[in-house]
């Protein structure tokens, strides 16, 4: 798919404008849009900051995690007596990788499996979070447009690495990851930094 076809899904379903201006709209264009800073201190930065983990924000039911997982895998089973809400099984075609992961709940095993927040909390915070409300940073740690279910070594690996520091091992997919970065940053008035400004206008190109 074309990066401008990505884009104007991305545009309609993030941040809500009609689809002819989407269509019209390119993600290097919004890339311009956002401010360019270096790194706030991570000073007064935790997890809580963002709201409880895996809150249930959407009130249907299931937490964060579980309706990620719902929309992320084939092949669910769910826990008995959970009205289909607790995942107990399922494929994953990981979006980073490509490699296929059997899921499977348990204390260690869940772990092969891990929801990633696409603008990672910390790079968040450091890049204009802080400003934000609580109530709009749980929003921000429980938005399925900056959620991936993906491989947990990888997720990882990755901490709060910015598109200067990390990049999915799986080349064809790092334009759309690219893509949803801007969006979420724009969606939420962050910033980027010079470096990974750089590294993400070096991927739009190869588009």
């Amino acid at each position: 798919m074309k990066l401008r076809s990505i884009w104007a899904i991305a545009l309609v379903a993030i941040l809500n404008i009609p689809n002819a201006n989407a269509a019209e709209t390119s993600v290097e264009t919004l890339l311009e849009s956002l401010a360019v800073k270096g790194r706030a201190p991570k000073t007064g930065y935790a997890r809580a900051q963002f709201g409880q983990t895996w809150a249930d924000v959407n009130r249907n039911g299931c937490d964060t995690r579980n309706d990620i997982l719902q929309r992320d895998l084939t092949n669910l089973s769910f826990r008995a007596g959970t009205r289909d809400c607790v995942v107990e099984s399922g494929k994953l075609i990981d979006p980073y990788s490509g490699i296929t992961i059997n899921f499977i709940k348990g204390v260690k095993s869940s772990m092969e499996v891990q929801i990633d927040h696409v603008v990672a909390l910390s790079n968040a915070w450091q890049t204009g979070a802080f400003k934000l409300t609580f109530e709009k940073r749980t929003q921000f740690a429980n938005d399925p447009d900056n959620l991936l279910a993906v491989q947990g070594r990888l997720n990882s690996q990755k901490g709060d690495g910015d598109a200067a520091t990390w990049l999915p091992p799986l080349k064809s997919y790092r334009c759309t990851y690219v893509a949803k970065q801007i969006a979420v940053k724009a969606k939420y008035g962050l910033w980027v930094t010079a470096p990974e400004k750089a590294a993400m206008k070096s991927i739009l190109a190869k588009c």
